[in-house]
């Protein structure tokens, strides 16, 4: 195998990898992950709270989902004043 092949190897992993990585980072800040968080949360919230008897569970599990969804919605904010003020490299 000749130096030019070792490189067009490693080029073409490096491109695979930065594919995945692509996509776990639009996976990661896509609406649609974020929606299926919020509804996964919802109903853990409205079961437990239905098992140990809140009234209203259903209502109540509202405010849990709503504080998740202000979180992911401030979080890049956050990551923003982390990058320019904390990880300065």
């Amino acid at each position: 195998m000749n130096e030019i092949e070792i490189l067009n190897q490693r080029v073409t992993k490096i491109e695979e990898r930065n594919k995945k990585v692509e996509g776990d980072k639009a996976w990661e800040t896509s609406y649609s992950r974020k929606f299926l968080i919020l509804l996964f949360t919802y109903f853990s919230v409205g079961v437990y709270l239905q098992a140990i008897n809140v009234s209203e569970p259903w209502l109540n599990a509202i405010v849990p989902t709503v504080a998740f969804l202000l979180s992911t919605f401030s979080l890049s904010f956050f990551k923003m004043f982390w990058e320019k003020y904390i990880y300065k490299k």
